[in-house]
C-alpha cells in the first residue's frame, strides 16, 4: 500500500503555468502508467494529501476528480482511494518495489531545460498570481454540480463568455451580445473554426507580409491561395491590396500591434479595409494577441469596435495576459455566423474544461485580470527598458527598433544575412530569438531577429545581453 509518508516527496511547482490539481494529476497518471503504482495501491485521502502539500482540499479534490473520470482510480468508500484493481497489469509498466521513492517532485533546474532566453509570445511565468488562481480552481472545484461534469455547450460556459463580453466593451470597444461569443482552445482552434465556416480550399486570403508564421502555415494547410500584403508604418497597405494583390475574400491582420513589426493600423486604412470588407462581402479576421501591454499612452480600440456591417471576426487568447498552459482563447463572431460556428464547434472543436474557464470567469469577475495586466504592463515596461540598455551596451550592432508596445522587440540585421543559420546557432547556446525573414508570406522577408523579453528580469537583462554578444562572436 501506498502511505501518505511514501509520497512525502511530492512538491508542485508553482513556477509553472499548468494548475496545480493537473500536476498531481499528470504525476499520479504516470506512475499508475509506469508501475509504479500498482493496480489496487491506496492513495493518501484528499485531505491528507492536501495538509501534507499545503494547498486546498479543493485542488486534490479536482485531480483526484479527473484521475476517476479517465479510469485510473476509484473510490471504495471507508476503503479509501484505490489504483484502479481491475487495471490490466500487461498493459502497464514494469512493477516496482514496493517501497521504493514516489517520485512526485518535479524535475529540478539542473534536470530539465528552463525556458530559452529570449522565447517571445511567452508572458513573465514568474509573475503568473499562483496564489489566487489555485484558490478559486480549488473553489469552484468544489463547487461542481453533476450537470457541470456532462458534456459542455459548444459556444463555451455562458459565465465565462459573460465576462468576456463585459471586458471587451470596457477594455477594447467592442459590444457584442453573448451569442457571438466562443469559447475556444487558443489561437490555433480559433483558426481551425474560422477555415472551416469562413472558407474553402482554392479561396484566396490576403495576410500581412511580414506576418504571423503559424497562421500562413495553417492556411497552406487548408489549401488556401496566399497573398502577402505589404506592411509599413500605417500597418496592412490596403490601398496596394486593392491595386496590385489577387482579389480575396477575406483578409488576416493584427492592426492593434501587428506582428512582427509593431506598428499600428492608421484609421484611414481602418475604414478603408472595412469599406472593402463590406463592397466585397469578405470578411476581416482581427488577431488581438497583445494589445494590452502597451508602454506608451492606453490601449487603442479594437478594429472590431468600428464594425458597423458586421464584417470582422475578433480573436482574442488568454494565452498573452494569463498563461499559455490555460489553452483558452475566444472568438466574437458576426450575429448571422453564431449558429454556424456553434455547430461546427461542436463537431470539431469542443471548448475547454468547464472547471478552467469557471475559474477563469471568477478571475475576471472578482477584477483579479484588470489588476494583473496593470501589473504586467508596468512590469514589461521596466524589462523591455533594462533589456534595449543592455543589448545596446552589449551588442551594438543589433539595431532596435523600439515600438509603443507589445512582448517583443525587433532587431534589424545587415542585408544578406541568414536569420535562420544564425537562429539555429544561437539556439545551442540556449538562446530562441526568431527569425524574422520566415515572416514573409511568397517569399522571405528582410532578415532580423523577433526577441522576446517578458521573462527576463531587469536585474538579469545585462548577463542575458553578455550572453547574446558571445554567441553572436561565436556564430
Amino acid at each position: 500500500m501506498i502511505s501518505a509518508a511514501d509520497i512525502a516527496g511530492l512538491a508542485l511547482d508553482d513556477a509553472s503555468p499548468e494548475p496545480l490539481f493537473r500536476q498531481i494529476h499528470k504525476r499520479i497518471a504516470g506512475a499508475v502508467l509506469d508501475g509504479r503504482l500498482a493496480p489496487g495501491a491506496r492513495l493518501p485521502s484528499a485531505r491528507s494529501l492536501a495538509a501534507q502539500l499545503s494547498i486546498a482540499r479543493g485542488t486534490v479534490d479536482a485531480a483526484y476528480q479527473l484521475l476517476a473520470g479517465e479510469g485510473y482510480i476509484v473510490s471504495r468508500g471507508a476503503a479509501g482511494t484505490l489504483v484502479d484493481p481491475a487495471l490490466d497489469r500487461s498493459l502497464l509498466g514494469p512493477a516496482r518495489t514496493a517501497r521504493a521513492p514516489f517520485p512526485m517532485r518535479p524535475p529540478t533546474s539542473a534536470e530539465t531545460r528552463s525556458l530559452p532566453l529570449f522565447k517571445m509570445g511567452v508572458p513573465a511565468l514568474d509573475a503568473f498570481p499562483h496564489k489566487i488562481w489555485s484558490r478559486l480552481i480549488a473553489r469552484r472545484a468544489r463547487a461542481m454540480r453533476p450537470i457541470d461534469h456532462a458534456y459542455q455547450p459548444p459556444e463555451g460556459s455562458e459565465e465565462l463568455r459573460l465576462e468576456i463580453a463585459r471586458y471587451l466593451a470596457v477594455a477594447r470597444g467592442i459590444s457584442c451580445e453573448l451569442s457571438q461569443i466562443l469559447i475556444t482552445s487558443g489561437y490555433q482552434s480559433a483558426l481551425s473554426l474560422i477555415t472551416h465556416a469562413l472558407m474553402k480550399p482554392s479561396d484566396a486570403a490576403w495576410l500581412e507580409h511580414p506576418g504571423y508564421r503559424n497562421t500562413h502555415d495553417a492556411l497552406r494547410q487548408a489549401g488556401m491561395h496566399l497573398g502577402g500584403v505589404p506592411v509599413d508604418a500605417d500597418g496592412f497597405d490596403v490601398g496596394w491590396a486593392l491595386s496590385k494583390a489577387r482579389r480575396a475574400s477575406i483578409a488576416f491582420v493584427t492592426p492593434t500591434h501587428q506582428y512582427p513589426l509593431g506598428v499600428t493600423l492608421s484609421l484611414q486604412r481602418r475604414m478603408a479595409l472595412l469599406q472593402w470588407a463590406e463592397a466585397e462581402q469578405g470578411w476581416i479576421i482581427e488577431d488581438d494577441y497583445d494589445s494590452e501591454f502597451r508602454y506608451q499612452g492606453k490601449p487603442l480600440p479594437a478594429l472590431k469596435s468600428l464594425d458597423r456591417h458586421h464584417r470582422v471576426v475578433y480573436v482574442g487568447s488568454f494565452s498573452k495576459v494569463l498563461s499559455p498552459g490555460l489553452r483558452v482563447g475566444y472568438l466574437v463572431v458576426p450575429p448571422l455566423l453564431a449558429d454556424r460556428f456553434a455547430k461546427i464547434a461542436q463537431r470539431l472543436q469542443p471548448p475547454p474544461t468547464h472547471l478552467v474557464q469557471a475559474a477563469i470567469a471568477e478571475f475576471m469577475g472578482q477584477g483579479y485580470l484588470a489588476r494583473h495586466i496593470r501589473r504586467m504592463r508596468q512590469l514589461y515596461a521596466e524589462r523591455r527598458a533594462a533589456l534595449v540598455k543592455a543589448l545596446g551596451e552589449q551588442v551594438p550592432a543589433l539595431s532596435i527598433e523600439l515600438k509603443p508596445g507589445g512582448m517583443h522587440l525587433l532587431a534589424r540585421l545587415p542585408r544578406g544575412t541568414d536569420d535562420v543559420k544564425l537562429v539555429d546557432r544561437l539556439s545551442k547556446a540556449g538562446l530562441a530569438p526568431s527569425p524574422l525573414s520566415i515572416c514573409g508570406v511568397e517569399r522571405p522577408y528582410a532578415p532580423g531577429l523577433v526577441i522576446g523579453f517578458t521573462n527576463i528580469e531587469a536585474k538579469t537583462a545585462p548577463r542575458a545581453a553578455r550572453r547574446l554578444a558571445e554567441a553572436f562572436k561565436q556564430a
